[in-house]
């Protein structure tokens, strides 16, 4: 949905564009298009033990406030503990990760300055048939890191 800047509006929990993106299920609720390029902002709602790989995100910050489940991660070479009400943020250049703990299921609510990571979830995300976790799936790691390269992302290898 394209909403001219100067229109606000309003979303309920399961609005927006939804993706299957990396094994979530991430919803694209306020994009570029929206904000001019300023703010992207989506609703990622993982399983047990998800982790996408190290990454750095190159001239953008990243906050997420956790909605539900626990969280553990690093930004550079502090780790953190995460659960819900914390909001944790990743500055941009820095780099970082994380890792849903394996015993639930964690949601949180990502917001990225400038614009472009809903982007890069809408074209790397696919189209779900319901808004449900999808069933597992191994990503191509070389379209992985392409997709992401195109979005002013670094994939990193996993740390040692």
């Amino acid at each position: 949905m394209t909403v001219p800047a100067q229109h606000g509006f309003v979303l309920g929990p399961d609005d927006g564009e939804p993706y299957w993106f990396l094994n979530t299920l991430t919803i694209n609720k306020i994009g570029g298009s929206h904000t001019q390029g300023d703010l992207s902002v989506v609703d990622h709602r993982m399983p047990a033990g998800f982790a996408p790989p190290p990454h750095i995100h190159h001239g953008m910050d990243e906050a997420f406030y956790v909605i539900d489940g626990e969280i553990t991660g690093f930004c550079g070479v502090d780790e953190w503990s995460a659960g819900p009400g914390s909001i944790v943020f990743l500055p941009r250049d820095v780099p970082h990760g994380f890792q849903v703990a394996t015993g639930a299921p964690a949601r949180s609510l990502i917001m990225v300055a400038p614009a472009g990571f809903d982007e890069f979830v809408a074209a790397l995300g696919e189209v779900p048939t319901s808004l449900t976790l999808p069933v597992p799936v191994d990503p191509d790691p070389a379209t992985v890191v392409a997709l992401a390269a195109a979005h002013g992302i670094t994939i990193l290898p996993p740390p040692s």
